[in-house]
């Protein structure tokens, strides 16, 4: 990532601390290139107020096992560059709930076959369908979802590639890492109905992670065990106060 000179005339604590919290995202994979999306983060932020961006837009999927910090992510990488975000939570809830009631379960249920097999499938479909509005019109956008099952599918990210690739759209995958005691505090924090079996069956629950989880294709890394990069993040808004 090209740091700005220390002498630039509009170089201060803002853009300082927004390198800063950019040098989080670190490769994942030796084929990863990690400054791509840095730059292109940092230039869309730098350009946000003078208008017009010369590359070409991005697809950002952010990923992450529940109360990872993915959501929280995304949402600062919107507000650094402008691109929306398309959460997969607020997108679907509704219609996952009724339908899941519908199928004779409980509403937040997330762990039987029910959500999995006959629920989740169209779950991600409505919230690539939403993205997909957004990549037919060249918009940059920020997904975030758990994405456990398709960033380690090859197949369905090089299918999510050429579709975007057919629109002239990059996609850059990140992970999200996190530990499950940071997890556990962000998951009881928030008490979302869809988490209580989780936090009821909380041992049985972690049992089914795999902390060294990765996609199986190029993509970024951002460190959150101990909840190191959110705290980063809030950090920056601090220095920004109102400037968001």
């Amino acid at each position: 990532m090209q740091f700005t000179p220390s002498a630039e005339v509009h170089n201060g604590a803002h853009l300082l601390a927004v390198e800063r919290a950019l040098l989080q995202m670190a490769p994942g994979t030796e084929d990863t290139d990690s400054e791509m999306l840095q730059q292109r983060i940092l230039d869309a932020w730098k350009r946000r107020h003078t208008g017009g961006d010369p590359n070409r837009p991005t697809l950002v999927l952010v990923g992450g096992y529940a109360g990872s910090g993915k959501s929280e992510f995304a949402r600062f990488l919107s507000q650094l560059t402008g691109w929306p975000v398309l959460d997969k939570d607020p997108i679907t809830r509704p219609l996952v709930e009724r339908l899941l009631t519908a199928l004779g379960s409980e509403p937040n249920d997330r762990h039987t076959a029910v959500y999995r097999e006959q629920v989740r499938p169209l779950e991600y479909q409505c919230l690539l369908e939403a993205a997909y509005a957004n990549v037919d019109c060249s918009i940059s956008t920020v997904l975030t979802a758990p994405f456990v099952a398709e960033l380690t599918d090859v197949r369905w990210m090089q299918r999510l590639a050429n579709r975007c690739e057919a629109r002239g759209v990059s996609v850059a995958p990140i992970w999200i890492q996190c530990d499950i005691d940071t997890m556990h505090e962000y998951i009881s924090f928030r008490s979302a109905a869809r988490d209580s079996w989780k936090l009821q069956h909380w041992d049985d629950y972690t049992a089914s992670l795999n902390p060294d989880l990765c996609p199986a294709v190029p993509h970024l890394v951002v460190d959150n065990r101990l909840g190191a990069a959110i705290s980063l993040t809030d950090q920056v808004r601090q220095v920004f106060g109102t400037v968001f």
